[in-house]
């Protein structure tokens, strides 16, 4: 089980293909305040409705300063599929051997319907201008949270 990350916390960092195979790194953005946010599979249900609120609201976000980054384990090509299928304007990156998403916290045990499994648990980390986490926040629902974040952002 990997350890969750706290507010003042130093963001660590990474560099990770997005779906075209170019290397994004957290450093960066320096300077800049960046929302995280870690999800289990491209092209599901779920993670299809989190790709596009955040879509949705990008600009909204990129207006207070914010960029988005999405961090799953698929491969650059599952991203660029889902990109290029819903539309999405976030940076989608592929952490495939999961160092990320553990670095992170949002790697280890969680409950699916009632079951305890392994496996990537849906978390956004907002990262400030120099590179510390502002907020953490593990198990997040797909559904509504962008709203919630922004609500609780205060934009």
């Amino acid at each position: 089980m990997s350890e969750r990350l706290s507010p003042g916390d130093t963001a660590p960092d990474f560099s990770l293909p997005d779906a075209d195979g170019a290397q994004v790194s957290l450093a960066g953005f320096r300077g800049r305040k960046v929302i995280v946010y870690f999800y289990p599979a491209a092209l599901t249900p779920g993670c299809t409705k989190q790709a596009c609120d955040f879509t949705d609201n990008l600009d909204l976000l990129a207006g207070h300063g914010y960029e988005v980054i999405g961090i799953s384990p698929d491969k650059p090509e599952k991203l660029a599929k889902f990109r290029e299928k819903e539309d999405l304007k976030v940076t989608l990156l592929a952490d495939p051997e999961k160092k990320v998403l553990e670095a992170y916290g949002a790697f280890g045990e969680k409950k699916l319907y009632g079951k305890t499994v392994t496996g990537v648990i849906r978390s956004t980390v907002i990262v400030d201008e120099d590179g510390r986490v502002e907020r953490a926040l593990y198990n997040v629902k797909a559904t509504g949270h962008v709203a919630k974040l922004i609500k609780d952002l205060g934009l």
